[in-house]
């Protein structure tokens, strides 16, 4: 299983990234990652260290590496992009036990929303003990959060 969330998220997708890449920020809106702890600005090849909150309030660090860091791009269509990715790199990734790479992808189309994508592809002997359901309510969580901080970015003449 590959845990996964989307949500459609009423801003564009310009603010949507610049909250996603704000990681300093992360406190204030995400219930799932606390706090991002990475260079800034954020750039592929920096490492990332995700303070996770689970649902039943315990905690852990998640030792990452940035993968991808692609802004916003607008297609021919007009529609515009971004993707930010991470690789995990705890203890079971450098022993091969489980592997996880997560993409956050963002797609809006002319005149419509933007749509957040987020997926972990994980592979190794350990995934289930890794928690994919929990995974998955992290992303649902965050999605949600996320949502709630750019609608209200996107609606504050301030930001």
């Amino acid at each position: 299983m590959n845990p996964s969330a989307q949500i459609d998220i009423d801003a564009p997708l310009a603010v949507v990234w610049d909250v996603m890449t704000d990681t300093e920020r992360y406190g204030e809106w995400n219930p799932f990652v606390e706090r991002a702890d990475t260079a800034l600005p954020p750039a592929v090849g920096n490492p990332i260290v995700l303070h996770v909150v689970w649902a039943d309030g315990r905690r852990t660090r998640s030792p990452e590496r940035i993968t991808a860091l692609d802004g916003p791009t607008t297609d021919a269509s007009g529609t515009t992009t971004a993707l930010m990715s991470y690789v995990y790199e705890g203890l079971p990734a450098r022993l091969g036990l489980v592997r996880g790479v997560r993409h956050q992808r963002l797609t809006q189309r002319p005149g419509g929303p933007t749509t957040y994508d987020t997926v972990e592809e994980f592979r190794g002997p350990l995934v289930r003990l890794a928690g994919p359901g929990r995974v998955a309510d992290g992303f649902r969580r965050h999605a949600e959060g996320l949502k709630r901080e750019a609608e209200r970015r996107a609606s504050s003449p301030a930001g």
